[in-house]
């Protein structure tokens, strides 16, 4: 399993980085399958450096804030105004409850039918697996002010955890617990961000890996603009045993 880092801009596309939208694949000895966790502001054009868009096999929303799902409208006009004509067998869309009516309101003019032929939506479960070719996947209902799940993502044996925008809660235990690589929102900074149920810090991310147990790799992500990438680091290493890496837009990481 291989996981490209799309864009890791927290809350708003940053000027190196794109929002929310990490590229997962895994080969089941016939192909290479393509799923997208978030789709989220500018990570369109970023993707198109990795994977034809129209290779994308499922998309799975972690919540419907602007910056993790508002380049879902870019996607549509791929599929929908293609030269070669359009594509005719819907893409699989996982996410909240309120995805479809979410993706017909962000595009100006279309309707629900129009949407529904390029975009298959299937809203999610607390704990209810998702299979897509040789990915089992696990929506975590987790600690956010709206609807908002992290992902388990499972392939030959390996693990990738995806919190999604979450503060501390008891769903990342099972949702990190055992994974080879942990992608964790650390958008607040101890110390300045006291506003609770909304972000996790990079200490509180650390924290969280280090009760789930069996964590592997700490990743940091989802880190904002106006944050210092090195802030977020030394307040992970603080709490955390081993390498605190940062998400690097455009770099592939094998889980």
């Amino acid at each position: 399993m291989r996981v490209t880092i799309v864009g890791c801009s927290g809350s708003f596309a940053g000027p190196s980085s794109p929002a929310s939208s990490y590229l997962v694949q895994a080969d089941d000895g016939e192909r290479t399958w393509n799923v997208l966790l978030d789709l989220g502001s500018g990570a369109l054009g970023a993707l198109q450096r990795h994977l034809d868009p129209a290779a994308v096999d499922a998309l799975f929303l972690s919540h419907l804030h602007p910056d993790h799902c508002s380049d879902v409208t870019g996607l549509y006009v791929t599929r929908k105004y293609r030269p070669e004509g359009e594509l005719t067998v819907p893409l699989p869309v996982f996410g909240p409850k309120d995805t479809a009516d979410q993706l017909v309101r962000m595009y100006h003019g279309a309707s629900p039918d129009e949407v529904a032929r390029h975009f298959e939506v299937t809203s999610v479960e607390d704990g209810a697996v998702v299979e897509v070719g040789p990915f089992r996947i696990t929506p975590y209902a987790v600690n956010h002010p709206v609807e908002a799940y992290g992902y388990r993502v499972e392939a030959g044996g390996r693990v990738l955890a995806f919190t999604g925008d979450t503060d501390s809660c008891d769903a990342l235990g099972g949702l990190l617990g055992g994974a080879d690589l942990a992608l964790m929102d650390a958008a607040f900074v101890e110390g300045r961000d006291e506003t609770r149920g909304i972000h996790l810090t990079a200490a509180r991310a650390a924290q969280a890996a280090l009760d789930a147990g069996g964590v592997e790799r700490l990743m940091l992500t989802h880190l904002p603009p106006w944050n210092d990438p090195e802030t977020a680091r030394a307040e992970a290493a603080a709490v955390w045993t081993g390498e605190v890496e940062l998400a690097d837009p455009d770099a592939t990481y094998d889980v």
